[in-house]
């Protein structure tokens, strides 16, 4: 194959599209606005399904090294009410077919299993302009310039590759997160990581909820959510945390103390996420030697997906153009052709579970869930 392929951004999505390009004989190159590969943390944990990310992580080859990150316990889920009742308690028990990773040990497999120059980082993208006849000039931050014959948008919610494709932008769901984290929590933090127990807490009412899940070495990290609009989330001062902690935390006065503790004792400042989405049936008409995949393409509500989607839209995209050599319009319209749907469906059902953790019936909602879905994936 000739024509270049280039992918924007270096997460999990892009560097599985390089990586199974590469497994196929075929050289891509990736630019990413991070200055190298450790420039920030990389997030908590993941669940990896069966059905998409790990299917990925075959076709790249990895999966083998995949196994030897998964986080023992880590699919263990409990339900608790706000006052700390426990309505559901299911043990790991190896058999769920989401297997815990650390998100930056991923990447590292990823990034690893590469040729060496793969990635330019401190490589941001400023602008895409059509050249015609399916090229593309890219400018960067920097000044630089590139022109290729195969672009990917891999560059996430607020992709400047996707403008070339469509005017969707995506629009705030009315719930945010503010993230938080507990270190040596068996130690010094035992009541939490007692609530918590051995993988992801459940902690929900209508309209609030404390999300949190147990990392290596006895981390708790934690996703506060409050169903609120964006106006009454800007109100609030995160440049002050001791302020901000409090703001928030009137929020669930009444809650059980070991979970709100996940809150008021957290030891870093805590990270405003506000969730954003792009409509549940995003999609584009094809326009030669461009495409989209992970959030650039379907940015959803969190529901445990979006790495997942983003590994699975890398390796089909991967194999699609391995499959059709010489004929890359091709290749994207096969790729395409099922990414849609899937994306749809994903989006519509990531959107319901927002509604059966936080809606008006929360926890009774949540615990039918999960007591219908077994095992859930």
């Amino acid at each position: 194959m000739k024509t270049s392929v280039t992918i924007i951004g270096a997460g999990l999505g892009g560097l599985m599209l390089a990586r199974v390009l590469h497994v196929h004989g075929i050289a891509a190159t990736i630019y990413e606005a991070e200055a190298s590969a450790t420039a920030r943390a990389q997030g908590g944990m993941l669940d990896i399904h069966e059905h998409n990310g790990q299917l990925a992580l075959k076709a790249a080859g990895l999966f083998e090294k995949f196994l030897e990150i998964i986080h023992p316990g880590g699919q263990a889920t409990r339900i608790l009410d706000k006052h700390g009742n426990v309505l559901l308690d299911e043990p790991d028990d190896s058999t769920g077919g989401r297997p815990e990773v650390p998100r930056g040990e991923l990447r590292r497999i990823l990034l690893n299993s590469l040729p060496a120059g793969t990635v330019r980082w401190g490589h941001k993208l400023t602008a895409a302009a059509p050249l015609g006849d399916g090229q593309y000039t890219l400018t960067f931050a920097d000044g630089s310039t590139v022109t290729t014959g195969l672009l990917v948008g891999a560059d996430g919610a607020w992709s400047r590759v996707r403008p070339l494709l469509s005017e969707a932008i995506p629009a705030y769901v009315g719930t945010s997160f503010i993230e938080t984290y507990l270190y040596d929590a068996d130690t010094r933090h035992k009541p939490s990581a007692k609530a918590v127990g051995g993988g992801a807490l459940f902690a929900v009412a209508p309209g609030r909820g404390i999300l949190a899940h147990r990392e290596p070495h006895g981390v708790l990290h934690t996703y506060v959510a409050l169903n609120e609009p964006k106006d009454w989330i800007d109100s609030i001062d995160f440049s002050d945390p001791v302020a901000a902690v409090a703001r928030v935390a009137k929020e669930f006065d009444g809650w059980a103390p070991e979970l709100t503790a996940l809150l008021t004792d957290a030891e870093t400042a805590p990270v405003l996420r506000t969730l954003h989405a792009l409509p549940i049936k995003h999609r584009w008409d094809r326009v030669p030697g461009v495409t989209l995949l992970g959030d650039a393409a379907h940015l959803m509500i969190p529901s445990g997906e979006g790495a997942n989607l983003a590994m699975f839209d890398g390796a089909e995209l991967g194999q699609a153009i391995a499959a059709n050599p010489g004929d890359i319009e091709a290749a994207l319209l096969a790729y395409e052709k099922d990414l849609f749907p899937r994306s749809a469906s994903e989006a519509a059902e990531a959107e319901k579970i927002l509604h059966v953790c936080l809606g008006p019936n929360a926890p009774q909602s949540l615990l039918d869930f999960f007591t219908s879905n077994r095992p859930i994936q």
